[in-house]
């Protein structure tokens, strides 16, 4: 029986919360009151449609517990306005942080929602003022917003994308300033920081990001792991994924077990030199 014949809600993330936090990861719950490893990030740290993620891998190689904090399209600000997170990250031995793009961060020219990075909330009245032929309205997602940004403009959609840049900085910053405990970075992408992606048909993440803006928040962490995944790890990764016929266009999104496998081996040996 293939995998995508399982059928819908075949695989179980045993949701959890912790705390007084309202958000929703992925189990099973750990203990927060022993040793353990926190990892923060987006879908593919969360784990969709995949058996046993990267932070459960990563947990068996280094044999200490790891509380998986990922949620799916997560940003930045979702971590960082979370009490609960933050103490939990103070009181971990190291966190890991997988680099998500700067779309899903609130700046100078929109907001997004304070849970659900990925939904557009409002355009500030500076952006409004640069795009007055477009009926914010229409946009419920960030992905959304900005392909029609740079359709309507590419000059006025270079600024927009200045701003996320710097936005992403300063947020990255201030969210390693609050975490207690050593901060491992996580590159994990079918491109290098060298091959920054923007937002196009075909963009992947982590959208807008780039080596010069890593090289900014480096000098505030304890390491930066990196792991591009090549076109075959990516198939090769997609037949080992737990999803339903309906889910299928969003599993193909994904980077698939490979890179799962590849991120657990990558960060082994620099949590545990950090442990």
């Amino acid at each position: 029986m293939a995998y995508h014949d399982l059928g819908e809600g075949a695989l179980d993330y045993v949701p959890c919360r912790y705390g007084k936090s309202k958000l929703l990861f992925r189990g099973p719950k750990r203990r927060l009151d022993t040793l353990f490893v926190a990892m923060l990030g987006g879908t593919e740290t969360y784990g969709k449609f995949v058996a046993y993620p990267y932070p459960a891998l990563t947990e068996e190689l280094i044999g200490t517990p790891v509380v998986n904090f990922g949620l799916v399209n997560a940003g930045l600000d979702v971590f960082a306005n979370d009490e609960t997170v933050m103490r939990a990250t103070c009181d971990a031995a190291v966190t890991v942080i997988q680099i998500t793009g700067a779309q899903n961060t609130s700046n100078r020219f929109y907001a997004v929602h304070p849970r659900r990075n990925d939904r557009f909330l409002r355009a500030s009245t500076l952006l409004k003022s640069i795009y007055r032929d477009l009926d914010f309205t229409e946009f419920n997602f960030t992905r959304h917003l900005l392909t029609a940004l740079r359709a309507a403009s590419a000059d006025k959609f270079a600024i927009v994308e200045e701003e996320l840049k710097q936005a992403w900085v300063a947020r990255m910053k201030t969210l390693v300033a609050r975490i207690g405990s050593r901060v491992v970075l996580l590159w994990l992408s079918d491109h290098d920081p060298e091959h920054a992606s923007t937002c196009t048909e075909n963009g992947s993440d982590p959208l807008f990001v780039d080596r010069e803006m890593l090289q900014q928040v480096a000098p505030y962490v304890s390491g930066l792991v990196e792991v591009v995944v090549s076109p075959e790890d990516v198939a090769d990764g997609f037949q080992g994924l737990v999803y339903s016929d309906l889910e299928e266009p969003a599993a193909r999104g994904l980077l698939g077990l490979t890179a799962h496998d590849k991120a657990a081996r990558a960060l082994h040996p620099v949590i545990d030199a950090l442990l």
